[in-house]
């Protein structure tokens, strides 16, 4: 088994809700892939507020799906 050090900096270290200094490669892409989560769900919010798509019914987005799959058929 190999050893990677990565530093970072105390406050990433909290941000990220650490509590141990030595992490399993998979805790670690745990972490990160949460992290990454996180972003694009607050950047998916965002998008939607500045679109108006988050004051849609969950009738409108269901057309909408259902066209955008019509379309995509119709494409390939």
């Amino acid at each position: 088994m190999r050893t990677l050090n990565i530093s970072i900096s105390e406050l990433e270290f909290n941000a990220f809700g650490l509590t141990s200094s030595s992490l399993s490669f998979s805790e670690f892409l745990e972490i990160i892939n949460k992290e990454l989560l996180k972003q694009n769900l607050r950047k998916s919010v965002q998008f939607a507020e500045k679109y108006k798509l988050s004051k849609m019914t969950m009738e409108e987005i269901t057309d909408e799906v259902k066209a955008a799959r019509r379309d995509a058929k119709g494409n390939s």
